[in-house]
């Protein structure tokens, strides 16, 4: 899809200098701008670059000064604010991008399931019995959505998704390819036969929620494991049954939340950190990459580190001391070696 800069520069009540009439149908970085491309200057630093780039428009700010023109075949479009303007433009394209719509063949979609208007179905999906879909819904080849399954409006269900029976799926919904949501939980009665309990819950995922790809959400054992609004999920992630994520809460690469723990709202988990099952963590808490939680943190906007977890700040001091552990071992045997002779001469 081609537009010229004159379209552009409407659209971000912009000033043209040059060509008006150029045309554009991909987006690049200043430095590696090609012709049909448009680009933008925001930081200074790069301001020689624009002499070189091949882009055919570059956004830029309108206080911006110049030293020398730039390419006769470069449109600039001045603005108030390059940057704000050019991430309105890639939101633009991605929306462009991904407004696809119609149901492709081969698929298969239950007599009983409902679907709204705008949606998407892609090839190889498959829609299971009473399925209520909202509209605008994106749903990429090779997903399955289970039985019973009901999801909001404005998602998108990348190639691949999992989504099993009787899950909730809010408004705005992201999820990225090859995840699974609603996988039995691990719940299983130690003993001789090791026999696995019936996991008959379900998963309730609120709106304005993105997960990654290959992250994993149990199925409750019963009542539900539940994803609040507004919370992120990276890539790989486990969260297991009857756990609960708060509002808004981040969740890094490779973090773990074992059963029945309750995350509150606002929370941090950096890459590969863990929490243990049964335990609460407050509004607000930090835990750094690689800690370990191994019981509830009541203090709200905690900030902790280490496994076993504690208070960062003391974590630190207490590393600076872990670091120094071997020059301290060897003052005290070579102090205990002095006392030795000391002694050995007394006697």
């Amino acid at each position: 899809m081609e537009f010229t800069a004159q379209q552009i520069a409407n659209l971000l009540n912009g000033t043209i200098e040059g060509n008006g009439n150029v045309t554009v149908s991909g987006l690049s970085k200043i430095e590696e701008g090609k012709t049909g491309t448009l680009s933008f200057l925001a930081n200074a630093l790069y301001t020689p670059m624009i002499y070189e780039t091949d882009a055919s428009i570059v956004i830029l700010n309108h206080t911006m000064t110049l030293e020398k023109p730039v390419k006769p075949t470069c449109t600039l479009i001045r603005v108030d604010d390059a940057y704000g303007s050019f991430a309105k433009l890639l939101e633009m394209y991605h929306h462009t991008k991904q407004n696809k719509k119609g149901i492709e063949q081969p698929s298969f979609i239950s007599a009983s399931a409902k679907y709204g208007t705008d949606c998407y179905i892609g090839a190889f999906a498959y829609i299971g019995e009473n399925v209520k879909i909202g509209n605008n819904v994106k749903v990429y080849p090779h997903c399955y959505i289970g039985d019973n399954t009901v999801v909001g409006d404005n998602c998108t269900f990348f190639a691949g998704v999992k989504i099993y029976h009787e899950s909730v799926i809010g408004n705005n919904c992201i999820i990225h390819a090859s995840t699974v949501i609603g996988s039995d939980g691990f719940g299983f009665a130690p003993n001789s036969d090791n026999k696995k309990v019936p996991q008959i819950g379900n998963v309730v995922i609120e709106d304005n929620v993105e997960i990654g790809s290959n992250t994993s959400i149990d199925r409750a054992t019963m009542g539900s494991t539940t994803i609040r609004k507004g919370a992120k999920l990276d890539n790989l992630v486990q969260i297991a049954h009857n756990v609960e994520i708060g509002e808004n809460t981040f969740l890094a690469g490779g973090s773990f939340v074992a059963g029945s723990s309750k995350i509150g709202k606002n929370v941090m988990m950096g890459g590969q950190a863990g929490v243990v099952g049964h335990v609460k963590v407050a509004d607000g808490v930090k835990i750094a990459g690689q800690s370990g939680v191994g019981s509830t943190i009541d203090k709200e906007g905690l900030v902790v580190q280490g496994s076993p977890a504690f208070a960062i700040g003391d974590y630190q001091r207490s590393y600076v001391l872990f670091r120094g552990l071997k020059k301290l071992n060897d003052r005290v045997n070579s102090l205990e070696k002095e006392l030795k002779k000391n002694d050995a001469a007394v006697k």
